[in-house]
């Protein structure tokens, strides 16, 4: 399909389950929107963050734009790492190393825009 044969799409929030994210417990991942449902060039997705989970440092072949919708979690990107909470909007260039850590009682939650197409996740050791 292409660009110009993509179709309009309206998915609601009640018909999007999210999935457990195989590369740390805590973590769960929600396509919203995907190549599966004819987006081409972008797919937008919804982690949440549990308190107290935390995913180990990996890299990706892929940009990613993030937006935090709720809660304070440590985002570490590259050797520093970010305080984040609601509103504030992270790029992770493709190949830089990143994590995340909640220490809060409360669920993190952020959008994460990303290009389609194959990714490798790739865990680095310490």
């Amino acid at each position: 399909m292409s660009d110009t044969d993509a179709a309009p799409l309206v998915r609601r929030a009640a018909d999007i389950e999210p999935e457990p994210v195989d590369a740390a417990e805590g973590l769960s991942k929600a396509v919203l929107v995907g190549e599966e449902h004819g987006a081409p060039n972008l797919a937008i997705r919804r982690f949440t963050l549990a308190p107290g989970a935390e995913v180990p440092k990996h890299t990706n072949e892929i940009e990613h734009e993030q937006y935090v919708l709720s809660g304070e979690y440590v985002v570490g990107i590259g050797d520093e790492e970010h305080t984040v909470s609601p509103g504030d909007a992270l790029h992770i260039p493709a190949g830089v190393v990143h994590w995340y850590r909640n220490e809060s009682d409360e669920a993190g939650e952020f959008i994460c825009a990303v290009p389609t197409g194959d990714d490798s996740i790739d865990l680095v050791e310490e």
